[in-house]
């Protein structure tokens, strides 16, 4: 085989440089080009891919997993929703550094995934223009309603936010699912909005989607919530009615409507309808009813159902005890409240500082200061921290029983430890050191709310007021109440009682005659209290015609005073104006009243006292007040002035 030469390379001739160039000749000939720069691929006009759209959870489906993976990007997206004002910014430039696009199911997982209500607002907005294909659908609106429903009592504004993007979800009209729709029905039944609820209901009855047991509880919820109590009697008789049956939540529902309303009757009628339908009521039935009866005043059917409570063999929770202990020590049924008390104790439910305060309370109205104070040792030594409440409970009663300086050292502490000194706790202060004869101290201590910035209030001026008075200072008192009114206070009914009962025993009649009228005329009703300080002074200052008088006028006004008489008349007796007294027990005779037999009673005491022993027998052994004389076919009462006729 022939062997063929490789030819020859020539060698490329060697450029001289500069240091092999003679000295004495220089390089005219031009440098070289440079090498062309490198193009980088990210500089080119080559078009990007599109953006992968990303979901919420990984695509596992060829892996056996127990439960689906979060998506990476869920973490990372998460933490760009910080509220700042630049999240959608960079929201923007995370999505076009890794090319990706969030689907719908992404976006409504984020939402629930998140707490701020606001920042929620802004990625859903976000969300809606971040690509071109992208577009809300129903599980986005939901998830977002959800949150802010939910939060909407923290921030008023929320709920008109919620209320423009319910309306978006209205106009676009999107196919209405069973999910969705429960989902929807729960969160506006919680609060309460029957026009949006009302308008999901349509939805399904549209969609043909039958609503469930949870769906009609919810609608019951959110119609009872808005008080609309008739249309959700309307609903639970449809459910009796159809497939659907109502539970024990339903008869809840409807039990707490009708409480709400006022309606406690109708509520037991349900429950008598329950027990029928072999549906027991529960604790929360008993609950439900026993709020409404301890809010009514009624305390004793409060008492009846939590013994029934028990005898079902249901567990009776704190609030039951609560309820209970309040309402008899609202009662002023200490030794009853005490023993539920140690019964509660007994059974392992620790008390709480509402039941504690109301026992102590009620304790230091009834005069036992001793036990108020061993109560309130008790509730500390328990750890239960007492707050202004109870310490004005405390001092309230102290005062009350004369204890003046230990109410004033439980005050001291209370300003020295930063423990709310509220109005009552002062006002129970100047109580009682007014009715101790130390007004000058109360006078301190009133002008000393100011400078701690305790805001005053109109049972602050009557305490004053009264403490002036019981030291017979009348006009400081009279002072007070211009005061009292040029501040803005209400002047009420007791303001009233305690300057006129006061006016009367300095023998200011006309002045106190005057302070009843200025009450009438601005509109304050008189209570009985106010009408006996009336009546009383005008009697004892000889113008018992003038008190009846009075009585007649209050008549018209709706104002009935049962024993206005019989106290005018005893206030006459202890005077020992016993002539006057029949005169006035005649009167109210002629006006076809009985006079009660304590009442001839105190009228023989009063002459007894007054020496008129004779007297006394004499009407002791008469048919005066209770008897008749005959005259021919007439028969009349025996007067009392027949008394002092002989």
């Amino acid at each position: 085989m022939r062997r063929i030469p490789f030819p020859l390379l020539k060698r490329p001739p060697i450029a001289l440089t500069h240091r092999t160039q003679p000295p004495h000749r220089h390089n005219a000939a031009a440098a070289p080009p440079p090498p062309p720069p490198f193009r980088s691929l990210s500089t080119t006009s080559l078009p990007l891919p599109p953006p992968e759209l990303v979901e919420p959870f990984c695509d596992l489906s060829d892996v056996a997993v127990s439960s689906p993976q979060p998506s990476p990007w869920l973490t990372q997206i998460l933490n760009l929703l910080d509220g700042s004002p630049s999240m959608e910014s960079n929201l923007d430039s995370f999505c076009r550094r890794f090319l990706i696009a969030l689907s719908p199911a992404f976006v409504a997982h984020t939402l629930r995934s998140l707490t701020d209500p606001h920042t929620a607002l802004r990625f859903f907005t976000w969300a809606s223009t971040h690509h071109r294909q992208y577009s809300h659908t129903l599980d986005c609106y939901v998830s977002l309603i959800n949150l802010l429903l939910l939060l909407s009592s923290a921030d008023p504004a929320v709920i008109a936010s919620f209320r423009t993007v319910f309306a978006d979800l209205k106009r676009r009209q999107l196919p209405l699912t069973a999910r969705a729709a429960n989902s929807l029905i729960k969160s506006l039944g919680g609060a309460g909005l029957v026009e949006e609820l009302l308008w999901v209901w349509r939805g399904m009855n549209e969609h043909g989607i039958e609503p469930g047991l949870y769906a009609y509880n919810s609608l019951l919820n959110g119609l009872v919530g808005s008080s609309m109590v008739e249309s959700a009697e309307r609903v639970f008789e449809a459910m009796k009615e159809g497939r659907t049956k109502p539970d024990v939540v339903t008869y809840n529902t409807l039990i707490k409507g009708f409480c709400k309303i006022g309606k406690t009757h109708r509520a037991f009628e349900v429950v008598r309808e329950m027990e029928g339908e072999d549906i027991g009521p529960d604790v929360v039935t008993y609950m439900t009813l026993m709020q409404a009866c301890y809010s009514h005043g009624d305390v004793d059917c409060c008492l009846s159902l939590y013994h029934e409570m028990e005898d079902r063999g249901l567990e009776v929770p704190p609030h039951a005890f609560s309820l209970v202990i309040c309402g008899l020590c609202r009662q002023g049924k200490v030794a009853e409240g005490y023993a539920a008390f140690e019964s509660m104790v007994r059974r392992g439910v620790e008390a709480n500082k509402v039941v504690y305060t109301a026992l102590i309370d009620c304790y230091g109205k009834s005069g036992n200061s001793d036990g108020a104070v061993r109560l309130f040792e008790r509730m500390k030594m328990e750890g239960i921290e007492p707050d202004e409440v109870t310490y004005g409970a405390l001092v309230n009663g102290l005062c009350k029983s004369g204890r003046v300086e230990e109410a004033l050292g439980y005050f001291r502490f209370c300003d020295e430890n930063g423990i709310g000194v509220n109005a009552v706790l002062y006002s129970s202060l100047i109580d009682g050191l007014g009715k101790a004869g130390r007004v000058d101290e109360a006078e301190k201590l009133f002008d000393k709310m100011r400078e701690k910035g305790c805001p005053r209030d109109s049972y602050c001026y009557n305490v004053l007021i009264d403490g002036l008075c019981k030291c017979g200072r009348i006009d400081e008192a009279l002072v007070l109440y211009e005061r009292m009114e040029q501040e803005g206070f209400e002047q009420t009914v007791y303001t009233y009682t305690i300057l006129i009962s006061e006016l009367f025993k300095e023998h200011r009649n006309e002045e106190a005659l005057k302070m009843w009228e200025v009450m009438i005329d601005k509109g304050i009703t008189p209570n009985v209290a106010c009408f006996r300080a009336l009546s009383i002074g005008l009697c004892l200052s000889g113008k018992v015609a003038r008190a009846c008088k009075v009585l007649d006028e209050l008549a018209p006004m709706g104002f009935v005073v049962e024993n206005a008489y019989e106290d005018m008349i005893i206030a006459l007796c202890k005077a020992g104006r016993v002539k006057e007294a029949c005169k006035l027990a005649d009167g109210v005779v002629g006006r076809g009243r009985e006079i009660p037999g304590k009442i001839r009673t105190v009228m023989i005491n009063a002459l007894r006292k007054a020496g008129n022993a004779d007297l006394a027998i004499k009407l002791m052994h008469s048919k005066i007040g209770i008897g008749y004389d005959r005259y021919r076919s007439v028969k009349k009462r025996v007067k009392f002035q027949t008394l002092f006729d002989s």
